[in-house]
């Protein structure tokens, strides 16, 4: 589940991301404005959400498991706190903050509140990334010692 969150991830902003927003490089005659693509990726995001929930979920109740079976591993630790926080904070945070401010129209979009919540939101992603990539590979490194 990490690993497939982690490709999720990647995929979702290194490469739904980048075509959704340059759709005048791909499309003919139609083309969608930034905030038209903006709207498709929040929905997409929106979705992601609810795997993001899931995995959150997950994390804890797996790492809470492992705790009091003894397996205790501070770099676990650290990144799946990382893991649970960033996902909370992308699903229940940004995610619905940038889904309103897209409701309330394009002016709305173009805020400099909206421009740091976005870019807030790109860097939490971007954590979560590393802190999925730190916890599977980890946990990879710990099943191969027992």
């Amino acid at each position: 589940m990490l690993a497939a969150t982690f490709g999720a991830v990647m995929v979702l902003g290194a490469i739904s991301a980048p075509v959704i927003f340059n759709t005048d490089k791909i499309l003919v005659d139609v083309t969608l404005d930034h905030y038209n693509a903006g709207i498709i990726m929040g929905e997409i995001f929106n979705r992601f959400s609810y795997w993001i929930y899931t995995l959150a979920i997950v994390v804890v109740i797996y790492e809470v498991v492992a705790y009091k079976m003894g397996q205790r591993d501070a770099i676990i630790f650290a990144s799946a706190i990382t893991v649970i926080f960033s996902s909370l904070m992308f699903s229940a945070v940004y995610a619905p903050k940038i889904l309103s401010m897209q409701a309330l129209g394009i002016e709305a979009t173009q805020s400099d509140t909206f421009a740091n919540i976005h870019k807030a939101s790109e860097l939490d992603f971007k954590i979560l990334a590393a802190a999925l990539l730190v916890l599977f590979v980890r946990r990879l490194m710990l099943l191969r010692r027992a």
